[in-house]
């Protein structure tokens, strides 16, 4: 659910982006210390979402719902946001993941319930995986601007978000394991611009960017997670 309710606010930091995005093809000291802060804030959300959301499989704790979800979601991104220039930041960052991961634990017991449950959350995570990993290194390596990238990735999303939506309110599984599919294809293109963006210098701040690979991570997750739910049991 948090998938495709935080989609709506992802076009702003793809035009911004697109409006920063240098000309450069190497990438500079400045650009490698964002990239290597990233990275490093990055595995430390991934690894303390995993704890919070392992937790919650553990005690069982209830889907907090579409109301608290998105207070939560938007209320602490806009706190990240305020405070993405100070130490008060990065402490936002893990409080924003961590909630995340706790949205995520209800989803991932829902799917460990299902036959071969086990083998989807595991297949899931290594798809996500070798995606965000192959992404990442075509980013670091390809002499491309793929600044263009921006304004198809702005449209897909705000095109997949009302088919979300449609999805939801409408009940039409088929259309929901499409916005599941056309997501894979976005998060992926994301992962690569918001990484070529950080190597170009478009992405100066190592907290949003952060922020915006973590969600691209996590709706790349849960996307695959719906769709080999579903190859699964049929």
């Amino acid at each position: 659910m948090l998938r495709k309710t935080i989609m709506n606010n992802r076009y702003n930091t793809l035009r911004n982006s697109s409006a920063r995005h240098a000309a450069t093809t190497v990438m500079d000291g400045a650009a490698r210390k964002v990239l290597r802060n990233t990275y490093l804030l990055l595995s430390l959300c991934l690894g303390f979402s995993a704890i919070v959301a392992g937790a919650s499989i553990a005690f069982s704790l209830p889907a907090p719902g579409i109301i608290i979800t998105l207070v939560g979601y938007f209320g602490l991104l806009f706190l990240v946001t305020k405070y993405r220039d100070q130490g008060l930041g990065v402490g936002l960052v893990f409080a924003l993941t961590g909630f995340m991961g706790y949205t995520l634990g209800p989803i991932v017991s829902h799917y460990l319930s299902l036959p071969n449950g086990g083998l989807t959350v595991m297949t899931a995570l290594a798809g996500t995986a070798i995606i965000f990993l192959g992404m990442s290194a075509y980013a670091l390596v390809t002499k491309r601007d793929l600044s263009f990238m921006g304004g198809m990735l702005t449209v897909g999303v705000l095109v997949a978000f009302v088919a979300a939506l449609a999805a939801i309110f409408f009940s039409i599984p088929a259309l929901s394991l499409t916005v599941s599919a056309v997501f894979v294809l976005l998060m992926s293109g994301m992962i690569l611009f918001e990484t070529n963006n950080i190597v170009r210098g478009g992405e100066t701040n190592y907290v949003m960017a952060t922020v915006s690979l973590f969600v691209s991570i996590f709706n790349l997750f849960t996307s695959l997670l719906q769709l080999l739910g579903f190859v699964n049991k049929e």
